[in-house]
Parts: structure tokens; sequence; C-alpha cells
């Protein structure tokens, strides 16, 4: 018989039981310990999102992450505890620049897969027809079949692959969401690659960072230079189970190793914001200037060039206004 809305009986959506346990249950069963395909920013299972504006860098640093998950390697700061299986979807790059890309970070990272098959790429560009869109429920078929044995899936980027999603309504990607989530319970990590908007923040609705484990934003340093490369300082902006030092933003350049590869250097973000303010104040600048140049305060700018004159260093609570 119809009801109010128009359904009958057999029109309803099956509900699923839910697993209802106590707390004391809970606190006794026998649940995996947390892992991590690259510690300690990339749980595994778990979600996670890398983004940045364009030109910045983040499909560099998206190839080092994939490679390092895939050959028991460092990235940025980070560690892979041991070798995993990668697939890693790219949507925008001309393979070539993939394959440029990738062969200089082998070149620099001095140790390779176990197997062949611990790195797979599905590439757009070598495609003449049809790429999967994982914004429709076939496309997100077609890559879950595809992942095969692979625990970790790279998706670069979302703008290209899942066409047709409209970034700022919640509603598009509660469907997507939803596979990325089924993608976790599966015992998988999935990391997103992302654009940033003009503002410098990720395009799109906030609920996406609702499921997401972690969220890495690289930003552009207040001395940023396009012929630098990929350069950026580094923000972690969610964590799950991150705390302390491993928290702290930091500054990622990638240099030549001598032998036609690339490596990650690496500093403090607090240091190199205080060694460009001393390289500013050498070169004349006000401290009101650097200050806003680094971001720094200006109390903290005036104690170092209190250091750089040879004066003594005025407490912490004094403020410098010129």
């Amino acid at each position: 018989m119809p009801d109010d809305a128009g359904f009958t009986v057999r029109d309803a959506p099956e509900v699923p039981g839910l697993r209802v346990v106590t707390a004391a249950e809970l606190l006794t069963m026998d649940l995996p310990a947390r892992q991590h395909a690259l510690a300690p920013v990339l749980p595994l299972p778990g979600l996670a999102m890398l983004y940045a504006p364009r030109g910045m860098g983040k499909t560099f640093a998206a190839l080092s992450m994939a490679y390092a998950m895939a050959a028991g390697g460092t990235a940025l700061k980070w560690r892979a505890p041991e070798p995993r299986r990668v697939f890693y979807i790219d949507g925008e790059m001309p393979a070539g620049a993939v394959q440029e890309r990738l062969a200089q970070i082998i070149r620099g990272a001095g140790l390779l897969p176990p197997e062949d098959d611990y790195l797979r790429f599905a590439c757009a560009d070598l495609h003449d027809t049809g790429f999967p869109n994982i914004a429709r429920r076939e496309g997100q078929e077609a890559v879950t079949a595809a992942m095969g044995n692979a625990e970790v899936l790279i998706l670069d980027n979302l703008s290209t692959l899942a066409a047709g999603l409209r970034e700022n309504e919640a509603d598009d990607w509660g469907g997507l969401q939803s596979w990325l989530l089924s993608l976790r319970r599966a015992g998988k990590h999935v990391l997103l690659i992302h654009h940033a908007g003009k503002s410098g923040q990720q395009r799109g609705t906030s609920r996406r960072e609702d499921a997401l484990d972690t969220v890495i934003a690289l930003r552009k340093p207040s001395d940023g230079q396009p012929s630098q490369g990929a350069r950026f300082e580094v923000h972690i902006e969610k964590t799950r189970g991150i705390t302390g030092k491993d928290t702290a933003p930091f500054m990622a350049a990638l240099v030549p190793n001598g032998t036609g590869g690339l490596t990650w250097a690496v500093s403090d973000l607090a240091d190199a914001q205080r060694d460009r303010a001393v390289e500013l104040l050498q070169a004349g600048m006000s401290i009101r200037d650097v200050a806003e140049e680094t971001g720094l305060t200006r109390s903290t700018v005036h104690r170092l060039k209190q250091r750089q004159e040879g004066r003594p260093v005025a407490a912490p609570c004094q403020h410098a206004e010129n």
C-alpha cells in the first residue's frame, strides 16, 4: 500500500542494520594498530589532501611522496615505514612531463621499490578516448578495479579527474566522499591533490575536510620567485593523531643532487623566516617592512636587528614601531 509519499513497501530502500557495542566491548575488541603509508602524515587506512596554487610544485611533491611509499624511502621530511603498492592517477599533465619528473625523483632517491608493480600509473595523456570520471559511479568502479592490490591511491587532481563536480556544492561532494570512505574502510589510503583558489585556500566546499584525516597546504614563501622552481612552505592544517613538532610548518625546496636527480632540502620555517629577515635588514629595509615581508612580529625583527648591531637584546615584551 502506498504511503503519503507515494512509496510502497518494496520501493523503500533497505537500511543496513547497525552493529552496536558497549563501551566495555569496544575497549576489549582486537582492532588493528594504526599504521602509516608515510609517517606521520598519511595514515593507513586514511584519507588526505594536499593542495597548493598552480605552479607551486604540488605534482613534484605528490610524485616524490608516491615514490617514497613505493620504495620505503623519504619525501620532504616524512618517511615510509615500509614499501607499499601505490597507484597514481594523473588527469592533467603531459605524460612526458610525468616521466621526466619521476626520473629525476628516482635518481635522487637512491633506492628502488621491491618490485616493478609497487608503483603504477594511469595518465589521462596516454588515453586517446575516455578516462574515468570519479564524479560518476562508473568512473569510481573503474578506478577501484584498476587499483588491484594497491594500498595507496593518489588522485592528481580533483579538478581534472572529477569533471562536472561543482566544487562549492556540498551535495555534489557527498557521492564522491561515499566512495572515498568505502576505500578507507577497505584498508586503503587515498591522497587527493587539489588546487588552491585565489585566496590561497583549497577550492570548494568546506564539507570536504570533514572526512579527511590530514590536510597539507603548500604556500608560496614571502621571497618566492618563479625561477626557484619547487620551493614552498609546508603547513599541516588538519591532523588526526599528530601533535607537537610533527605539525610544525617547514620550508622545502627541490635541489639537484649532482647526478641528474632531485632531492628535498627542508628547514624549520621559523629559522628560514629569521634568516630572510636578517638579509632584508642588512639590505637596509625597515623593521616594519621586514615584519610584513617575512610574517615575523616587529618585536622579533627588532631583536634580530639588535643582535645584528651588537646591541643588548630587548625583552620580548618590547615592540619596535619604526
